[in-house]
């Protein structure tokens, strides 16, 4: 049965394109009914299209001024870490100083289900990229597979910590603003002319994530949560830092001053992400001063609001 997505509510449509980037991700075999599994992918591609162009247009007023120059457009993307969407919000103070273990595990719940795993995300966007951004995108990307141990990869360090504090999130209990933040980056790295926001999108991760990350571990210290159960975010309250450096000065600007055209995509990719962060924090914001309530009556009602 092909995908109808005319009827859906906001929670409903990204609950199935997150199901579908699921299965369009993972590794496949051969089946004799892989037209009519074209034909479902190409429903989905198009409902997904049209929420990333709608996404596009919701930024269109935040874009810096088109005249910037290279040094001007990179100290517009900086300033993104103090002025960009969702950025200082007080949640994550609020993390890292009220946060009952309850809450602290609905928030990392959620987050966990709206990683869409870094690593691919690189992997999809660095193809055909020029030699020097490239390589970046590579060197990136081997940090995140942890230099080749196991232990130390960075989507092996997140599951371990979804193990240790039993987090039980799936797709239908996750609400529908970190659903559409995973949407978003996987649409943005597996289709080709969303390349240069998908490298803006993965660059403001870089910028911004350290402070977050850094209050997130804070929080979970204070709560007595381990050391090897936190390091996720304290690897990236560190190594985000020169991430950012690194991105914007071997991936960002070569790029610019390669082909100055694409600096408004690079931007709107950006932008578009902090958007989709800003959703979630607000959305988590909202039922944390709302309600004090246990971890599954949280899950409950996070569902019915959207």
């Amino acid at each position: 049965m092909l995908p109808d997505f005319s009827a859906d509510d906001t929670q409903t449509f990204h609950q199935k394109l997150a199901h579908f980037n699921v299965s369009r991700l993972a590794p496949a075999t051969p089946t004799t009914d892989w037209q009519a599994d074209m034909d479902s992918e190409y429903l989905h591609r198009q409902a997904e299209g049209g929420f990333l162009e709608a996404l596009r247009g919701e930024v269109v007023s935040l874009l810096p001024d088109p005249t910037f120059d290279t040094g001007r457009f990179i100290a517009w993307f900086e300033a993104l870490v103090e002025t960009g969407p969702g950025q200082q919000h007080a949640l994550f103070d609020w993390l890292a100083e009220h946060a009952s273990r309850q809450q602290m595990r609905l928030f990392l719940a959620q987050e966990a289900a709206g990683e869409a795993g870094f690593e691919d995300l690189l992997a999809y966007t660095l193809v055909k990229l020029p030699e020097e951004a490239k390589l970046e995108c590579a060197r990136n990307f081997w940090d995140e597979m942890g230099h080749g141990r196991p232990a130390a990869m960075h989507g092996t360090l997140l599951a371990r910590m979804v193990s240790d504090l039993d987090l039980q999130h799936t797709i239908d209990t996750t609400v529908w603003e970190s659903l559409a933040l995973s949407n978003t980056m996987v649409g943005l790295a597996t289709t080709r002319r969303y390349a240069f926001q998908s490298i803006g999108a993965l660059g403001v991760i870089e910028l911004t994530a350290p402070e977050r990350a850094r209050k997130v571990g804070l929080g979970m210290q204070r709560l007595g949560m381990a050391d090897p159960t936190r390091a996720y975010f304290e690897l990236h309250a560190v190594l985000d830092v020169a991430h950012a450096r690194r991105w914007i000065t071997r991936v960002i600007r070569p790029l610019i001053e390669a082909t100055p055209d694409c600096a408004p995509f690079i931007a709107e990719g950006a932008l578009m992400r902090l958007l989709c962060g800003e959703r979630c924090y607000a959305r988590y914001q909202l039922e944390f001063e709302t309600t004090q309530f246990a971890l599954g009556q949280a899950h409950d009602r996070l569902l019915q609001v959207s």
